[in-house]
C-alpha cells in the first residue's frame, strides 16, 4: 500500500527535550487570520465541511493537516449523518491576546432555517463557544464555554472531540499517562453499548429517522483514558501532545469502529453542571528546527507531444527566492544527460506558496526526461508523438466505464468486479419526501404510477454514478452525450471489451468486434429511454430507500435482493416516518424544464450517433429529444440548456425551425457567451450572417479575457477555486468547453485553454502530492480512491478523482485516504469522460490518427 511518508530525521532527540526545540518565535496570530509558527499552523473554524472532517480547530504540522474538526459533538464517534453544529455569528479575533473565538449552536429540530433536515437533529438546546489562544512556544489553549449546563441525559455523550488523521498514524506509538500502545491499522474491539438520547447514525438499520437503536449506539472502548496524551513520540515531524487542563479526562478513541470513514478521536466529555471552561486543553505540536517546505516539481505524469507547450511548475515555501537553475535531463542507457538549464521564471504567490515556471517547450526530441531543481527531481515523463496513444485515455473505456455499468455482471478474467444487481429496479418513490443525497419527490409522481408501483424498463442500462450506486439523470445523459461527441469529433473506435446486453454480462479485455464507445452509448440510452418510455418524461434519479444500503461498501449485487417487492425486515422508516417495506430502489421524478432540456440535448446527439450505426435506438432517441424539448423549452429559465437542446436537435434533424429559434435568442446568447456560444460551434454556419458576425465578435472578446485571466488566475493557467470538492472536475469541464470554442473559433481560442486543464489533471496542480487524478495513469496516481471498492483500499483503473481540494483558507490538499469523497471520489460524467475527451483532443491535435492504440 503506497503512502505519503514523512521525511526521515537522522537524529532523534529525546521527547523530554521537545519543548526546548521549539522555535523561539512561537505561535502568533498571522495576517491570514490563523495562528502560525515555523512549521505549524492552527486554523480555527475557517472551513465549512464538518461531515468531511474539514472544519473546527485544525492543526497543520510541517505542511500536512494532521488534526481537524476540533468541536463539540454529541457522541464519541460521529459520522457523516450525525448532528453537526452551525456557527452562531462571525468568528471573533482578538488581536491583543492573539486568540480566536467561534460561537456555535445545534439547530433546533423544529425548524429548518439552517438548511438541515430536522429529522437528523435531537431535541437539544446547546449554545457554546470554542476559543483558541497561544499558550507559549508551539502550545495553544482550547477552551469550551457553554451558555447553559448540559441536560442530564446528555452528560457523558456530548463532549469536545478532535480528530486525528489516521493514514499517517498506522503503526505509530501513543502514550497516555503511564499506558502506551500503537495506532491499529484496522478498527478492533472490544466495543460497548452506550445508553442515552437518540442520535441518528447510519450504522443502525433505520433509514434516516430519529429512531433510537433499542440496543443503544455501539462504539469502541477507548484505547486509553488519562490526563496527558502524546501522539507519535518516535516521529518528530508528527509528535503532538494533548494535556487536559480542566475537569474530566482525555479519551483516545478509534472512531472507525462505528463508521468505516472515521478518524482517531481525542475527546473530553463535558462534565455535569459545567459552563465556563467546561473543557480546557493545552495542545503542543512539535516542530523540527529549521524545517522548510521543500520545492515540489509539477510536470505531467504522462508527458507531452513534441510540439506541445511544456512547462514545469515549481511550488516553493512562501518567501523562498528562486535560486539557481532548473535542469531538464534526458534519460539514456548511459545515464542522465542535461539538455536544458535555466533559472525558472518567478510567477508570484498563490494560496500559501510561491511559484516559478520552467519552460521546456523548446525541447522536441523524443525520449524520457526528468526535471531537477533545488535538490528535488521529478518523476520520469515522455516527450513523444505517441504519448497519448496507449495507457492514457484507454483505461477509462477499458476499465472504469465497464466496472461502473449497472444491471450487468462485470468480469475480468479471474476477477469478478461485481455481480448482476438491481434486477428489482425500480419502485415509484413516495410523494412529499425529502430523501437523502439531494433527492426530493413532490406532492405528485407526475405520472400514472402511484408510490410503491413497479415502474418497468428501469432494470437495464446506466452506470453507477460515483462512489455510490445511484443513477442521476444528469450523469447518465451527460456521460452518454460525451461519448457520442468523442465518436463524432475524434472518430473514436476502440474494441477491448465484450458487452452482451442479452445475457447482461461484461468481460474486460475480450473484444467482441463492436466499438466499445457505441456499446457504452447504447448502455446509457437503455436507462434514459427506458425511463422515458415508462414515465413519459425523464426520471430524476434512482436510489436506494434505505440509508443503511446507501452507505454499503461491496458488491452491487448485494445492494438489493433482486426480487420485486419481497418484504425485507429492519429497513426502518423514511424521512416521513413511514416504514420501508422493500429494498427495491426508488425512482424519483421532478418538474424541471432546465434538466429536461439538458436530457433532450444529450438524447439528440446520442441518437444521431446511434442512427449512423443503424440502431433503431437512434431515431427513437431523437424523437424523444424532440418531444421533451417541445414540452420544456418555453418553461425553461436556462439559456444555456435551451441552446444546447436546440443546437443538438438542429444537427440531428436539419430542421430550420431550430435555427430560427436560436436566431431569435441572439440577445440572450450574446449576454452569456461563456455558457452558450461553445454549444453552437457545430451549427454556427447555419445561423444568419449578422448574428454569426456578432457572435464571432463576442467570442473574440470573451476569449481575450480567458487568455488574460490564465496569466493571473493561478500558476497553472486555469482558475483554481474549489468549493468543497476538488476543482479537477470543474476544470476539466471548462477544458471541454474550451475545445468546442477552439473548434468553432480557432483564431480566437488558444489551445492552452484545453491543454492546461489536461495537464492539471495529469499532475500539474497545487500541493505536495502531484500525482495524476486518474487511477492507473502516469507514474504516480491515486491507487486508493473513493470508488465502490474503497473499503479494500483499492482503485478502479481509469477512474478520475476530483483531486486537490482546498482546506480553508489556503491549504491545497490531496491525501491518500479512501473515504475522502471531496478529494478522491470517482464520478462518470464530470470526471472520467471529460478527462477522456481532453486526452483525445490532445491526441487529435498533435498526433492525428497515427500510432498503435489510436482512437480511430
Amino acid at each position: 500500500m503506497k503512502r505519503i511518508e514523512f521525511l526521515a530525521i537522522a537524529i532523534l532527540l529525546p521527547l523530554q527535550n521537545c519543548a526546548a526545540q521549539q522555535n523561539n518565535a512561537g505561535l502568533n496570530l498571522g495576517d491570514r487570520g490563523y495562528l502560525s509558527a515555523p512549521g505549524l499552523d492552527v486554523i480555527v473554524f475557517d472551513d465549512i465541511y464538518p461531515d468531511g472532517h474539514q472544519t473546527g480547530v485544525t492543526i497543520i504540522q510541517h505542511g500536512l493537516r494532521v488534526a481537524a474538526n476540533g468541536d463539540v459533538r454529541l457522541d464519541s464517534e460521529p459520522g457523516q449523518w450525525s448532528p453537526m453544529p452551525v456557527a452562531d455569528g462571525e468568528r471573533v479575533i482578538d488581536a491583543a491576546s492573539g486568540g480566536i473565538t467561534q460561537s456555535l449552536t445545534y439547530p433546533d429540530p423544529s425548524k429548518d432555517g439552517h438548511g438541515f433536515n430536522p429529522i437528523f437533529y435531537p431535541d437539544l438546546d446547546l449554545d457554546y463557544s470554542v476559543s483558541v489562544t497561544p499558550a507559549g512556544g508551539n502550545a495553544f489553549r482550547i477552551t469550551v464555554d457553554l451558555k447553559e449546563p448540559l441536560p442530564d441525559e446528555w452528560v457523558g455523550r456530548a463532549g469536545f472531540n478532535m480528530e486525528l488523521f489516521p493514514g499517517q498514524l498506522f503503526g505509530k506509538a501513543w502514550l497516555m499517562d503511564e499506558t502506551s500502545g500503537l495506532f491499529p491499522t484496522q478498527a478492533n474491539g472490544p466495543v460497548e453499548t452506550l445508553a442515552g438520547p437518540a442520535v441518528p447514525v447510519p450504522r443502525n438499520v433505520q433509514a434516516n429517522g430519529p429512531v433510537q437503536d433499542p440496543n443503544g449506539q455501539v462504539v469502541a472502548r477507548p484505547l486509553a483514558v488519562g490526563q496527558q496524551l502524546t501522539v507519535a513520540p518516535e516521529a518528530p515531524l508528527q509528535t503532538l501532545s494533548f494535556r487536559n487542563a480542566g475537569a474530566g479526562e482525555l479519551e483516545l478513541i478509534d472512531g472507525r469502529s462505528a463508521h468505516n470513514n472515521g478518524w482517531f478521536v481525542v475527546r473530553t466529555p463535558i462534565p455535569a453542571g459545567a459552563t465556563d471552561k467546561a473543557v480546557e486543553w493545552i495542545v503542543t505540536p512539535h516542530t523540527v528546527p529549521e524545517w522548510s517546505y521543500a520545492p515540489v516539481i509539477q510536470v505531467s505524469q504522462v508527458g507531452y507531444a513534441p510540439d506541445q507547450p511544456k512547462r514545469a511548475v515549481i511550488e516553493m515555501a512562501e518567501g523562498a527566492d528562486v535560486s539557481g537553475p532548473a535542469t531538464l535531463y534526458r534519460l539514456t542507457a548511459e545515464g542522465r544527460v542535461p539538455v536544458l538549464s535555466a533559472v525558472p521564471q518567478s510567477w508570484g504567490s498563490f494560496l500559501r506558496y510561491d511559484y516559478a515556471v520552467f519552460d521546456m517547450s523548446a525541447v522536441r526530441e523524443e525520449g524520457l526526461y526528468q526535471v531537477s531543481y533545488g535538490g528535488q527531481t521529478s518523476h520520469p515523463f515522455k516527450i513523444d508523438a505517441d504519448v497519448y496513444d496507449r495507457h492514457v485515455w484507454q483505461p477509462v473505456l477499458e476499465y472504469f466505464l465497464p466496472v461502473q455499468m449497472c444491471h450487468m455482471r462485470v468480469s475480468e478474467k479471474y476477477r469478478i468486479w461485481h455481480g448482476l444487481g438491481h434486477k428489482d429496479d425500480a419502485l415509484m418513490a413516495p410523494v412529499s419526501l425529502n430523501h437523502f443525497d439531494g433527492y426530493r419527490q413532490g406532492d405528485t409522481t407526475l405520472t400514472d404510477y402511484a408510490p410503491g408501483d413497479i415502474v418497468p424498463g428501469l432494470d437495464r442500462g446506466g452506470w453507477h454514478d460515483a462512489g455510490d450506486y445511484d443513477l442521476r439523470i444528469e450523469s447518465q445523459i451527460g456521460t452518454t452525450w460525451l461519448l457520442a461527441k468523442m465518436v463524432e469529433e475524434f472518430g473514436l473506435d476502440y474494441d477491448a471489451t465484450r458487452i452482451d446486453q442479452a445475457t447482461q454480462t461484461v468481460e474486460i479485455r475480450d473484444p467482441d468486434g463492436r466499438n466499445d464507445a457505441i456499446q457504452q452509448i447504447e448502455h446509457g440510452l437503455l436507462t434514459v429511454l427506458g425511463g422515458y418510455r415508462a414515465l413519459g418524461r425523464p426520471y430524476r434519479g434512482i436510489i436506494t430507500p434505505s440509508l443503511r444500503a446507501y452507505v454499503m461498501l461491496g458488491d452491487a449485487a448485494n445492494h438489493t435482493d433482486n426480487v420485486f417487492k419481497q418484504p425485507v425486515s429492519g429497513l426502518g422508516v423514511d424521512a416521513n416516518g413511514d416504514p420501508i417495506l422493500w429494498d427495491d430502489r426508488w425512482v424519483f421524478t421532478e418538474d424541471n424544464p432546465n434538466r429536461e432540456l439538458y436530457t433532450a440535448g444529450g438524447l439528440a446527439a446520442a441518437g444521431r450517433v446511434m442512427r449512423a450505426e443503424g440502431s433503431p435506438m437512434g431515431q427513437e432517441a431523437i424523437e424523444a429529444a424532440k418531444a421533451i424539448a417541445a414540452n420544456a423549452i418555453d418553461r425553461s429559465t436556462s439559456v444555456s440548456n435551451q441552446v444546447f437542446a436546440l443546437a443538438e436537435l438542429l444537427q440531428s434533424t436539419g430542421d430550420a425551425a431550430y435555427a430560427d429559434r436560436l436566431a431569435g435568442m441572439e440577445e440572450a446568447i450574446l449576454a452569456d457567451i461563456e455558457n452558450t456560444a461553445w454549444r453552437l460551434a457545430s451549427v454556427k454556419d447555419r445561423l444568419p450572417d449578422g448574428f454569426r458576425s456578432r457572435l464571432d465578435q463576442a467570442v473574440a472578446e470573451y476569449q481575450a479575457k480567458v487568455a488574460a485571466d490564465a496569466e493571473t488566475d493561478s500558476p497553472y493557467g486555469v482558475p483554481y477555486a474549489p468549493n468543497i470538492w476538488g476543482a479537477g472536475w470543474t476544470i476539466q469541464s471548462r477544458g471541454v468547453r474550451q475545445w468546442f470554442f477552439h473548434k468553432g473559433w480557432p483564431d480566437h481560442t488558444s489551445t492552452d485553454s484545453f491543454l492546461n486543464p489536461l495537464n492539471f489533471v495529469l499532475g500539474v496542480h497545487p500541493g505536495a502530492n502531484n500525482e495524476s487524478f486518474v487511477s492507473g495513469v502516469g507514474v504516480d496516481s491515486p491507487l486508493v480512491a473513493y470508488g465502490v471498492n474503497r473499503a479494500d483500499w483499492s482503485y478502479i483503473p481509469g477512474g478520475v478523482i476530483s483531486g486537490t481540494n482546498l482546506v480553508r483558507p489556503d491549504l491545497p490538499e490531496l491525501k491518500e485516504w479512501p473515504f475522502f469523497w471531496q478529494q478522491n471520489e470517482y464520478v462518470i460524467g464530470g470526471g472520467a469522460t471529460n478527462y477522456m475527451f481532453l486526452v483525445l483532443a490532445a491526441q487529435h491535435l498533435y498526433a492525428g490518427t497515427g500510432g498503435e492504440g489510436d482512437a480511430g
